[in-house]
């Protein structure tokens, strides 16, 4: 029965087979006591994939906005230095002057008269001195009668010219180029000495106050460019003039001014506009608001892949936002931005990276 079985091609062909995987299994067990297992390495499929794109950043110009309050450049009320009825109304409101025109006119009340009268007494007080010092020349006047008679001449140079003064009061005159905006008395009215007579602005020109939080002064300077944007959407430009050196105390802001040009003799002096100061250019990197995340920290980031493959989250600050996008600083001037994955990948990762495919023009 034995033979029959040996002898049988079914039986040649399994032991034939348990010879070869006897020799297999001896042979792999020889090369594996003669060589080291060979080191265990990640596959490259296995790292995380994130889709990225290059980034240039391009200068970007920082404003500085404050709600201002336009005032004229001056603003002067006239009032009388003399008492007097109004004779003559030389000007009325809206009125164009020049500096040095006269306004109106009060009445004389004798004033001519009193000049007139000062002249006299100052010529005579020159002539007596005049006299004296001959005199005294020759010995025939004291020092005490020479001392008296200059004090006299004083006195009289004194009254003239305040007799002169009293008379050029009468006829107000123009400070400066501006715009008579007020006119508070009529023609017969009686006015004391004090009572307003009117108002005169310089509008060709206008000063703008904004007060500008403590944060953020270090980053103004004398002589910056400004815009000012009106409430009906008409805009001036101007240089910013004036820093406070100290902040109020109750708001802790500091107080400027912006000289603005006004050509065009604008109706706007004692509204209000939105003030912007145009800062130093910074450079920038424009994103979708949605590669925004928060970092350890609590702060805002962007995710980027640097030169060795691996994650970074850089801090940034948003600079503008609107419904396209948003301009940001805190980024290196040429960077690869994480655009898909970035949840996904902690700081330091390792990452496969595919480059974003998008067309000319569109943003990340």
């Amino acid at each position: 029965m034995f033979k029959k079985l040996a002898a049988s091609p079914v039986f040649i062909a399994i032991i034939i087979a348990v010879v070869l995987l006897l020799w297999l299994l001896s042979g792999d067990n020889y090369s594996a006591k003669q060589q080291p297992p060979a080191e265990q390495q990640i596959a490259a499929e296995q790292l995380p994939l994130v889709e990225t794109r290059w980034s240039q950043a391009s200068p970007y110009q920082l404003t500085q906005v404050a709600q201002g309050h336009i005032m004229p450049w001056r603003n002067v009320s006239i009032k009388s230095q003399q008492a007097g009825t109004v004779t003559e109304l030389l000007v009325q409101q809206g009125d164009k002057v020049a500096q040095g025109d006269k306004l109106l006119r009060l009445s004389d009340e004798g004033r001519t008269a009193l000049l007139k009268q000062a002249k006299a007494n100052l010529t005579l007080k020159t002539d007596e001195l005049a006299s004296a010092r001959t005199l005294g020349k020759a010995k025939f006047l004291s020092a005490t009668e020479l001392t008296r008679l200059e004090s006299e001449l004083a006195k009289a140079e004194a009254e003239y010219q305040r007799a002169q003064l009293a008379l050029s009061q009468i006829q107000p005159i123009a400070a400066f180029n501006g715009v008579v905006d007020r006119r508070h008395i009529e023609l017969g009215d009686v006015v004391q000495v004090g009572t307003d007579l009117m108002q005169l602005v310089q509008i060709d020109q206008l000063k703008v106050s904004a007060q500008i939080p403590q944060q953020h002064i270090a980053a103004l300077q004398q002589g910056q460019a400004v815009k000012l944007r009106l409430l009906d959407g008409r805009e001036l430009s101007g240089k910013l003039s004036f820093i406070s050196y100290t902040a109020d105390t109750a708001t802790r802001s500091f107080y400027i001014e912006v000289t603005v040009p006004n050509p065009e003799l604008w109706r706007i002096a004692g509204g209000s506009a939105t003030v912007e100061v145009q800062l130093a250019p910074v450079p920038a990197h424009f994103i979708s608001p949605a590669l925004l995340s928060l970092d350890s920290t609590g702060n805002l980031a962007v995710a980027v892949v640097n030169e060795q493959q691996q994650v970074e989250f850089y801090p940034v600050q948003i600079l503008s936002a609107t419904n396209d996008g948003a301009q940001v600083s805190g980024l290196p001037d040429r960077v690869q931005i994480i655009t898909q994955g970035a949840g996904f990948v902690k700081a330091g990762a390792k990452v496969q990276v595919q480059l974003q495919t998008q067309a000319a023009g569109t943003k990340a």
